[in-house]
């Protein structure tokens, strides 16, 4: 898969490509609806298959000091779509110039002048251009004649009735809720990050850790949780439980998730997880002592392989 940040930068041979369009935040399965539509239109007029999103999300660029809402951090969303076929990403920088691009000239000037395109997948809702005053219907009108076919993906519900979208996904998460957020991402949500040295109170209290940040990632509801754990570079899925806070019983702190692996021995320092949450345990808690936070922390340890021993859990399902 290629990607590139500028529209004039598309090679020749990827013109004339289909396109699924939006910011694509988590790629659930609604977006995957939208992203097959697009790879069914490519095939059948034998072109490429693109994917055109924006990083920083335009959210980040219009409230910058907003705390982090990101399901897939840059990195991630590109690993996924490789994952899922897509030939090439135009993963175009969303800056000051973009925002103030009006939308007929965004459809003109980028669409069909830059990349002509012979086609685009968009979802129902999408907006675009200057004060969002872009949408489908302006595409409709805009791409006839134009030998740009335009297909609108209608909202996808899921079996329960209830309609995929990132912004159930972060509610869910935030409520402590990650198999109802896994129902719609198609997935479990997962995070990776670089393990950092920390105070080493796990180790002390039998339970060593790895801490990560939580970078871009949106804050899930803080608390204990059963989590399923990969190491960088290799295939096993490792069982694991994890605290997400500000670890009260010891004053206090930045928000950290330490990650404590029930399988595995070995020096974790340096090395990228990827942690999947599998199951909220119970909020986190301030303890009168140490002693009463191990307790604790061995009930958790023993409710997590309990539980996790009871899932099904495919790597598949991180595709």
């Amino acid at each position: 898969m290629q990607i590139f940040r500028n529209f004039s930068e598309l090679p020749d041979n990827f013109k004339g490509s289909v396109c699924a369009i939006g910011n694509f935040d988590g790629l659930h399965k609604g977006h995957r609806f939208v992203i097959e539509a697009a790879r069914d239109m490519s095939a059948k007029r034998n072109v490429s298959l693109g994917v055109l999103t924006f990083d920083p999300h335009p959210r980040e660029f219009f409230r910058p000091n907003e705390s982090s809402f990101r399901l897939t951090p840059r990195l991630v969303k590109l690993s996924i779509l490789e994952k899922w076929g897509v030939d090439f990403v135009m993963n175009v920088a969303f800056d000051k110039k973009l925002s103030e691009t009006d939308a007929s000239i965004f459809i003109q000037r980028h669409l069909l002048e830059d990349l002509e395109l012979s086609g685009v997948v968009v979802g129902h809702d999408f907006a675009f251009g200057k004060g969002r005053e872009g949408n489908v219907s302006m595409l409709k009108d805009m791409s006839k004649g134009k030998g740009m076919e335009l297909l609108v993906v209608n909202p996808q519900l899921s079996n329960s009735g209830s309609l995929y979208s990132s912004r159930s996904i972060r509610e869910l998460l935030q409520s402590g809720r990650p198999e109802e957020a896994a129902n719609i991402l198609g997935r479990w949500w997962s995070i990776s990050g670089k393990v950092i040295k920390g105070a080493q109170r796990g180790r002390e209290l039998g339970y060593p850790t790895a801490n990560i940040k939580l970078g871009n990632y949106i804050q899930p509801s803080l608390g204990i949780y059963a989590v399923w754990v990969k190491v960088e570079g290799k295939e096993q899925w490792h069982e694991g439980a994890a605290s997400l806070g500000i670890r009260p019983t010891f004053d206090g702190g930045e928000v950290l998730l330490e990650v404590y692996l029930l399988d595995y021995n070995g020096d974790l320092y340096g090395k990228r997880l990827s942690v999947a949450f599998i199951k909220y345990l119970r909020p986190e808690e301030k303890f009168i002592d140490v002693e009463s936070l191990k307790k604790q922390m061995d009930i958790d340890c023993k409710k997590s392989k309990e539980l996790l021993s009871k899932i099904n859990f495919s790597v598949e399902y991180f595709s």
